[in-house]
């Protein structure tokens, strides 16, 4: 995919450190202007140096003062961040509802943290394709580190699994239903688990059921590194109750902060570093990579065919004409999908048969 005049000027602005450029590519990725998709395709070479963190967990847990004193903190070090703080979309415009709050009081004026919010457009999750494009940018600007604040909308956040490279869960200090939630399936997206507030009454029971539910020997399967990897079916249970824990695994690890005053945000540095390190050492960042990029071609084919088809939909016109059809007993809706997906099934034949 070739770029034009403009977008080649535009990425090589980008290239060159320029942040308005930076923030023009963003804008052209979250609102899928023309020429985004070449500016991506043209990025694309430049990327895989940053480390890209995930921080999710319910609403209320601090995730925001907590990216903000880790930018903060990152910056001390002498590094460089962009963070994506995904919120909610407006029903009536699709924009971030909460896009002009001030999430980063700690980095105001510091051109070395690039802050953007973006909508997360209602996907499920809160993370979109165009979350995953605006990592791309920033990475392919050279910031060193590129933090991913999600929406914190349950269990349905295993989405930024797709994304980030490492996954922190955040949970609140005597949050039973937090905890509940995290045994309903996100517990086995995270690689690191903050109990943040811990000043707060109960914050070593929630590190102790944490710790629990993370290491249960009577579990079969608590050798496993369950980061990213989805359920463990019986078989790799039983595997894993023969053979005993993964010694290269990665041992996911609890940390306890108070994101208002920075307490315990190096120890969380230190902890996404050391999987970071793990994930380099054991070769699982290309593994999560290779993961991840066959997800996101999916992903554009469906969205791609699917646009496609609504161009067939609106010439024959429109999808209620076609449900007036079906409503009057002239066709049932397997056969208008038939007919509808029938030229692009043909089209696959020949290409099967060359």
């Amino acid at each position: 995919m070739t770029a034009t005049g403009t977008e080649s000027a535009l990425v090589d602005d980008l290239l060159d450190g320029k942040h308005r450029a930076l923030a023009r590519v963003i804008t052209k990725i979250e609102n899928r202007s023309s020429g985004y998709r070449e500016i991506v395709s043209a990025l694309h070479t430049h990327t895989g140096t940053a480390d890209v963190i995930g921080i999710t967990g319910s609403p209320g847990a601090g995730k925001s003062t907590l990216v903000d004193k880790l930018a903060r903190t990152y910056r001390d070090r002498g590094e460089t961040v962009g963070v994506i703080a995904v919120d909610p979309s407006s029903p009536y415009t699709g924009g971030a509802v909460l896009g002009d709050r001030i999430r980063m009081a700690s980095n105001v004026g510091d051109m070395d943290v690039f802050f953007r919010s973006m909508s997360a457009r209602g996907t499920l999750g809160g993370l979109s394709t165009a979350t995953s494009d605006a990592v791309k940018a920033l990475d392919a600007f050279g910031k060193d580190k590129v933090i991913i604040e999600t929406v914190g909308a349950g269990q349905n956040e295993v989405d930024i699994v797709k994304t980030a490279d490492t996954v922190c869960v955040l949970v609140q200090p005597g949050s039973g239903d937090d905890v509940q939630m995290l045994k309903a399936g996100i517990l086995e997206i995270g690689d690191v688990f903050v109990v943040n507030k811990a000043d707060m009454d109960g914050a070593e029971r929630t590190v102790a059921e944490l710790e629990e539910m993370i290491h249960m020997r009577e579990n079969p399967a608590a050798g496993l590194n369950t980061g990213h990897h989805g359920p463990v079916d019986d078989e790799e249970m039983e595997q894993v109750a023969l053979d005993g824990p993964d010694e290269e695994a990665w041992d996911p690890r609890v940390i306890e902060t108070i994101a208002t005053d920075a307490t315990g945000v190096d120890e969380l540095i230190d902890t996404l570093d050391e999987h970071a390190a793990w994930l380099s050492e054991t070769g699982q960042i290309d593994d999560r990579a290779r993961t991840r990029y066959a997800e996101e071609i999916r992903q554009l084919i469906r969205a791609d065919t699917a646009r496609l088809l609504e161009e067939v939909i609106d010439a024959r016109g429109g999808i209620d004409a076609l449900a007036d059809d079906v409503l009057a007993k002239e066709t049932d809706p397997y056969s208008v999908a038939d007919e509808l997906v029938g030229p692009v099934r043909e089209c696959v034949d020949e290409e099967l048969e060359r």
